[in-house]
């Protein structure tokens, strides 16, 4: 798959799943832009990219969410994919309490950025019938476990299933395509970061293929997506959870 002078925009692109999709991009010929909040982390993908634009913002703030529009379009002139990665998980559940300050602090980042991100995007998606991957969660499909207290996460997932399909029937029209990816456990930060009391090695007996995902799967699938072999798919969740869900049967 070649991305010879695409432009793409990765949130979250500092580590995981979405440092993954940055460096597999660039390596396709994409000129990327690359997303996130930590300095340090960025300079360290960027130095696997060719020549990123990066920019160091809080998606969930919306004059970090306008900059990053408005830096692509002076430095690149365009947006072709945009692919809305970003995503943060916070621990709380109903007996323990905390549940309305984990639903506040990931629907901020995981819903509300990505719909107001989209719609700063869609004038110039538009222009070149580039398209969006949303970046969703197996968790968006079935309930969140009481172990990992990740429910106001999975909650955000299924929302923003919902919201890719009503942007994928009201974009189709001008030729711009939204797909989702759905993940199962992925290796990434999210757990240490939100402080989560299970481990990889727990999702890894939840899952029928016994096994854990690499971040470059599933920036293998987020590419495909993009890609011109996928002109006839919109309005998709592709999921990729080696078996998450079929394991109960």
């Amino acid at each position: 798959m070649s991305f010879k002078d695409k432009v793409v925009i990765v949130t979250g692109a500092s580590s995981g799943i979405g440092a993954a999709v940055a460096v597999g991009f660039s390596s396709e010929g994409a000129r990327v832009v690359m997303v996130g909040r930590n300095e340090n982390k960025l300079a360290s993908v960027a130095a696997r990219c060719n020549e990123p634009l990066v920019v160091k913002a809080d998606v969930g703030n919306d004059e970090d969410a306008k900059r990053i529009i408005d830096r692509t379009i002076d430095h690149f002139g365009q947006i072709d994919v945009l692919v809305n990665n970003a995503g943060i998980g916070a621990w709380g559940n109903l007996v323990s309490g905390k549940l309305v300050e984990s639903y506040d602090t990931v629907m901020r980042v995981n819903l509300r950025a990505v719909v107001n991100l989209t719609s700063l995007a869609t004038p110039h998606l538009i222009k070149t019938k580039g398209n969006v991957i949303n970046i969703s969660s197996i968790g968006g499909l079935i309930p969140a476990s009481a172990k990992s207290g990740l429910s106001m996460y999975a909650v955000s997932k299924a929302a923003l299933n919902h919201f890719g399909t009503c942007a994928a029937a009201e974009l189709a029209e001008y030729g711009v395509r939204v797909n989702t990816v759905s993940p199962g456990p992925v290796v990434t930060d999210i757990l240490e970061n939100a402080k989560s009391p299970i481990t990889w090695d727990d999702f890894k007996k939840m899952t029928a293929l016994d096994r854990v995902s690499q971040p470059e799967e599933i920036a293998d699938l987020v590419m495909f997506l993009a890609s011109d072999k996928a002109k006839a798919i919109t309005g998709s969740n592709h999921i990729s959870d080696n078996g998450v869900s079929v394991k109960r049967f």
